[in-house]
């Protein structure tokens, strides 16, 4: 049997095919790395969107310096009404919550025992006074017939001894409608200071002591109205220098800090240090017309030290600190960004004192700052900052 061979296909067709698309492949390899590698810098900034950021400018103003504390509102007076007779209580004469003025007639305490008591104080002295003087007659009587020596000097004595036991009697009787007086006028309550009453704790017809429990009310003023709070020691000397200046205006708020209630004026500080925590207290007084400020509240309170004037300003967000301390990202003139390091002095919730690093009128970043590196193009937007934005410091 004859085995027959089939002919062989020649491969270098192939051969010659695969080689071409090689040299193909790497010759768009090349191009394309030499244009990825040779490209204009400007054309590769270009492709690079802007960061969107926003802006706020730095202002030259006057920066009052203030030291923040927690202070409790009390009343300028608060006294306690009570009775200081034994008696019925006859009318009250006020409203819950109402404001009295000085002198007004809050309560009034059945009258009529104390007035009696007075009249007979009254007759007594009018009945000594009488007896005085029948025995002022009888003594000049004594004191001519003594001259003719019809009487003795003995009789003479005794008649002088019983002119003066009677004056001295009547000083007794004066004394003794002096006090009915006082008792009496204890019968009428009145309110001591303006101010307002608080509730009323007895009724009409009720039999009041001096040593009852409750009170019939309790009258406080509250205009003017006292705060009293405290700030740390290290702050005795500053708050001493600003008294010697002159008046330390001093704000009270609300206890959010939020919205400010009454202006006052720094009237002392307290005469010793507390040791066991190292502050020192501190009393203003508000004159409270709007009644803004109530007894028992607990209020922020700011009290202005120090104002610095003509210094450039920025708000809290701008201000970040890095391994070098603090900085801020400034935009130049070509919106790009610049990180400038700052010597800065944060104020408040609002306001951050820049002294070296930063000009007025230069614009600052206040939100957007977590994307920024030296030179990124920016598309800045003017907005106010806010302390959330503060979170981009980080």
């Amino acid at each position: 049997m004859q085995i027959v061979e089939r002919p062989r296909k020649p491969k270098t067709r192939s051969r010659r095919t695969l080689a071409a698309s090689l040299i193909v492949l790497a010759a768009l390899a090349s191009g394309g790395a030499y244009y990825w590698f040779t490209r204009p810098v400007a054309q590769t900034a270009r492709a690079v969107p802007a960061v969107p950021v926003t802006i706020a400018a730095a202002a030259s103003r006057d920066v009052p310096i203030y030291l923040d504390a927690l202070g409790t509102t009390s009343a300028a007076n608060t006294v306690t009404i009570r009775s200081q007779i034994t008696g019925t209580l006859q009318t009250v004469n006020f409203t819950e919550g109402q404001e009295v003025k000085q002198g007004d007639t809050l309560a009034v305490i059945d009258p009529r025992p104390l007035q009696a008591t007075l009249t007979q104080a009254q007759a007594k002295k009018a009945q000594d006074q009488a007896l005085l003087i029948s025995a002022q007659k009888d003594l000049a009587r004594f004191a001519e017939l003594a001259k003719k020596d019809f009487a003795t000097q003995q009789s003479l004595d005794q008649q002088q001894a019983k002119v003066d036991q009677l004056k001295a009697t009547i000083d007794a009787d004066q004394g003794a409608i002096d006090n009915a007086q006082t008792q009496l006028s204890y019968a009428t309550i009145v309110a001591p200071f303006n101010g307002r009453v608080g509730f009323r704790q007895v009724d009409a017809g009720n039999i009041v002591h001096p040593t009852d429990a409750n009170p019939l009310t309790v009258l406080t003023q509250i205009k003017p109205s006292i705060v009293i709070f405290t700030l740390p020691q290290k702050n005795l000397g500053a708050v001493r220098e600003a008294m010697l200046r002159g008046a330390v205006a001093v704000l009270a708020y609300d206890q959010d800090g939020a919205k400010q209630l009454a202006t006052g004026e720094l009237l002392l500080i307290d005469n010793q240090i507390d040791q066991l925590t190292s502050t020192i207290r501190l009393k203003a007084r508000f004159p409270n017309e709007d009644s803004r400020l109530w007894p028992g509240e607990f209020v922020r309170i700011r009290a202005q030290i120090d104002a610095r004037e003509h210094v450039v300003t920025i708000p809290p967000p701008a201000l970040q600190r890095g391994p070098n301390g603090l900085y801020a990202w400034v935009i130049k003139s070509d919106n790009t960004a610049e990180q400038r390091n700052l010597d800065a002095q944060t104020v408040d919730g609002d306001t951050v004192i820049v002294s070296r690093g930063l000009k007025a009128g230069e614009n600052v970043v206040v939100s957007g700052q977590y994307r920024l590196q030296a030179g990124t193009r920016v598309d800045a937007k003017t907005g106010t900052a806010s302390a959330g934005a503060a979170g981009d410091a980080s």
